[in-house]
């Protein structure tokens, strides 16, 4: 028996990480517009979780193996592939009020980038809410958007971040 191939040995250590990290549960990022991702990669690393960071066109992510860039262009093809992709346990990160009840139907936690946790039971409010902010903006009633980013906002979103993280990782088994 000679000495072992290093070169053997490596591709078995990736083998094994790729086995487990199919398993474990998945940060989504609707990342097209999200001003948190460097936050989400940090809380990612401290957790040893994946993360795919979902875009129209390819963006700069940190070269680490738990993180994985999607890019679907088109209009809203990168929403349906994270609302085809999710699923029980795993949260997604967006302001996309339609893509968060999609994500919800799929048994994920959903929350924006300002820390608002969307459920099941706030979901139907806030597309209403939605549509109701969207005529009013068609009709010159009202201009403009969502207040911008705040540290405040920032503050929030970590807190309740790493509450959901603490969740899942207490609540669902791992991933089939």
């Amino acid at each position: 028996m000679g000495k072992p191939d290093p070169f053997s040995t490596d591709i078995n250590l990736l083998r094994l990480k790729t086995h487990i990290l199919r398993f474990m549960h998945i940060i989504f990022i609707d990342a097209d517009a999200c001003p948190v991702k460097d936050e989400i990669y940090r809380v990612a690393c401290r957790y040893s979780m994946r993360v795919e960071v979902v875009a129209n066109s390819t963006m700069r992510v940190p070269a680490n193996p738990l993180f994985t860039m999607v890019v679907r262009p088109g209009f809203g093809t990168a929403d349906d592939w994270i609302a085809e992709n999710t699923g029980p346990g795993d949260l997604v990160i967006t302001a996309d009020i339609p893509l968060a009840a999609r994500c919800l139907e799929k048994g994920s936690l959903v929350l924006s980038a300002k820390g608002k946790q969307f459920t099941e039971n706030d979901i139907g409010t806030a597309l209403g809410m939605r549509s109701l902010m969207e005529e009013l903006r068609q009709s010159n009633l009202i201009s403009g958007g969502p207040s911008p980013m705040g540290a405040k906002d920032r503050s929030k979103f970590l807190s309740k971040f790493d509450e959901l993280i603490n969740a899942v990782r207490k609540t669902y088994p791992p991933r089939k």
